[in-house]
């Protein structure tokens, strides 16, 4: 197969469907993962209905051993894993008052060790030219989200575990780097028990410099970016994008 063989986990909506489109719109074959079968088969089903390559694995991050299997079968049948972009997260509205060990322990278990669960498997198999792409959050580099500290704690181990990362496996010419979204129209934006809710424009945008809402494609477009032979000379980094609205306000 002469095709690179990206895995996308939580790619059945959003930001994930979009990178999952982008990279296969480039002509590269894309195993498509997410908890949800229905979104994920129809992300594969859009993807070959324009002509592309792909594939849909269910998968939960949380899952050790299902995330070794496949990494372990994508591998044995297409004998290579050339990028992975860990985007598979969650994000609860939950005061600290209200916080337990066991939502807080959620989140980092799939936010932050969810994007272990499937990097680690793969490196062995990855070679010279691999890349590696994890989501953060402008709430893990520098902006404070009131009851979400949860999420904001695990998207800033995501810059530590970029940075990390990136430095140990640099000599084996396999690059990481992550991307850190701002207000962006998906489903988690538009939730009103977690997020801003169907308002997020009107509310968000008079922050913005841009004075609009980010679309999933303009962050795929950072991460194919990232995961391209044109930033080959890029590792260890967190790119934000956001429309301008850390540097508008900080």
């Amino acid at each position: 197969m002469d095709k690179r063989v990206v895995i996308v986990t939580g790619a059945g909506i959003g930001i994930g469907r979009a990178t999952a489109m982008r990279f296969a719109g480039q002509g590269d074959h894309v195993v498509v993962t997410d908890v949800l079968t229905d979104e994920g088969e129809a992300t594969v089903a859009g993807i070959t209905a324009a002509g592309g390559s792909a594939e849909f694995m269910p998968l939960d991050v949380r899952d050790t051993p299902a995330a070794d299997a496949l990494v372990a079968d994508v591998a044995g049948r297409h004998g290579r894993i050339d990028v992975i972009v860990a985007n598979a997260g969650i994000a609860h509205r939950v005061p600290i008052s209200e916080m337990t060990d066991e939502r807080w322990d959620a989140t980092f278990d799939i936010d932050l060790k969810g994007m272990l669960r499937v990097i680690r498997p793969a490196l062995p198999v990855m070679k010279e030219g691999g890349a590696i792409v994890c989501l953060s959050s402008i709430m893990g580099v520098a902006y404070g989200w009131d009851e979400h500290v949860h999420y904001s704690s695990a998207k800033a181990g995501v810059v530590g575990l970029v940075r990390g990362l990136a430095v140990e496996i640099a000599r084996r010419g396999i690059r990481v780097n992550g991307v850190a979204p701002g207000y962006t129209r998906t489903a988690q934006l538009l939730s009103e028990k977690n997020s801003l809710g169907p308002k997020a424009a009107e509310i968000a945008s008079p922050y913005i410099p841009m004075g609009r809402l980010g679309e999933p494609e303009e962050i795929a477009s950072v991460i194919g970016f990232l995961a391209s032979a044109d930033a080959s000379y890029l590792t260890g980094q967190v790119v934000t994008v956001d429309g301008g609205l850390l540097p508008g306000r900080y």
